[in-house]
């Protein structure tokens, strides 16, 4: 697997609910984001473009986010990504945020599963793809 890429986010008073926390949902885009910034770096170029040129579709099929702590407004957040699994079909990311004093915030497992452009089908992962992603 290729080594973990850490990423760094603030969070914005934009991602807070009226309460001050996160809104429970931003997770999810905190996750992805990571996710497409980690492909950045692995894939030497923009990362969901490159993928999409292995002439597949890379849809997210499953997501699960633990929410460990509470965070607010103008939190630091180092966000580490890694590749969790590789399947014939698919392939999942770890994804785990930490803050402050390297306390796990929150951590996500995103599964992304190849699907035809064309056919709209599942595929088995571009071999060039598997390479890069292990």
């Amino acid at each position: 697997m290729p080594g973990a890429v850490f990423v760094s986010r603030t969070i914005l008073f934009g991602d807070c609910d009226p309460a001050g926390v996160v809104y429970t949902p931003r997770f999810s885009y905190f996750a992805v984001e990571a996710i497409y910034a980690a492909l950045d770096r692995w894939l030497g170029a923009p990362g969901l473009r490159t993928l999409m040129s292995f002439d597949v579709l890379p849809p997210v099929r499953a997501m699960s986010v633990e929410m460990l702590r509470p965070l607010t407004w103008d939190d630091e957040l180092s966000i580490k990504v890694s590749v969790a699994k590789l399947g014939v079909h698919s392939f999942t990311f770890l994804v785990e945020g930490y803050v402050h004093d390297e306390t796990l915030a929150f951590t996500a497992n995103v599964t992304h599963v190849c699907i035809s452009p064309d056919t709209k089908e599942v595929v088995v992962i571009p071999e060039r793809l598997r390479v890069l992603l292990s």
